[in-house]
């Protein structure tokens, strides 16, 4: 006889169930969300539904981020945008949670919310998070003057990493939003700067 998982989802409303039976797929599972990341991502668990979608989604993840041409502000900052743009809570705790873990200027997390306003961003940031934006709007609205900008400052390699990170970003970023997965606490877990 299985049990199912004392995941608990508080006061959060996932659309979708996230327990599971406690077999050794979800405790592998578990352990390693747990370990690399200090809690089980809901995500996963919402996805353990599709084994198929799990295990296709799961080698996108685990390979993304060997793509490397792209500086690593530059990458999380397009990220950011999207999840943002899109309403995703989920992915902008979670990225705000990686981002500040890995070093990234405070200053540039926290004016996000009005990044044109802000003189955080250096002019190449302020026109991938202008680009992310344009990838996400539905229809697009990418111009030919946008992508012009970008390739004075990013190699042809580095473009299309970046096209694919907004791509992989709305992905996650819908995903989660239609299954209502909301912040799951990572943010709590920044130390925040004292002013």
């Amino acid at each position: 006889m299985t049990t199912t998982s004392p995941v608990t989802v508080s006061a959060r409303t996932a659309r979708i169930p996230l327990e599971h039976p406690n077999t050794p797929f979800l405790r592998l599972a578990r352990w390693w969300s747990k370990r690399r990341y200090g809690d089980m991502l809901e995500p996963v668990l919402a996805m353990m539904h599709n084994r198929r979608v799990l295990t296709s989604m799961g080698l996108l993840e685990l390979t993304a981020p060997r793509w490397s041409s792209l500086d690593p502000d530059v990458r999380e900052l397009a990220e950011l945008a999207v999840s943002a743009q899109i309403g995703c809570s989920w992915c902008i705790d979670f990225g705000y949670f990686l981002s500040h873990n890995r070093g990234m200027d405070p200053a540039k997390l926290e004016g996000l919310a009005d990044w044109r306003a802000s003189d955080a961003y250096t002019s190449l940031e302020r026109q991938v998070l202008e680009y992310a934006e344009a990838m996400t709007t539905t229809p697009p609205s990418v111009t030919d003057e946008m992508v012009e900008g970008l390739r004075e400052s990013l190699t042809d390699e580095q473009l299309v990493e970046l096209t694919a990170m907004i791509a992989l970003e709305n992905l996650r970023s819908r995903t989660n939003a239609a299954l209502g997965l909301t912040s799951q606490g990572f943010k709590d877990h920044c130390e925040v700067p004292s002013r």
